[in-house]
């Protein structure tokens, strides 16, 4: 039952910042369209946080051997 509260709070909170910030730019029928994106986006950098500085450090030293492609 903890991990439900747990659950139900931390939906309440998104879609509360989802009624206060996205309102006027986004009806609230498409408000999934933004949080959703930005939900697995958290959940990738909460997994990666230990090995975030490794992932960083890697890229900085091999930055000069990637070819990046700028997306404008």
């Amino acid at each position: 039952m903890k991990n439900m509260t747990n659950i139900s709070e931390i939906s309440g909170f998104i879609w509360g910042i989802a009624d206060s910030v996205l309102r006027g730019a986004y009806k609230r029928n498409e408000y999934q369209k933004v949080i959703l994106p930005f939900t697995v986006l958290k959940r990738f950098d909460s997994v990666l946080e230990y090995s975030k500085q490794n992932v960083v450090d890697t890229f900085e030293n091999n930055k000069n051997k990637i070819e990046y492609i700028h997306p404008y």
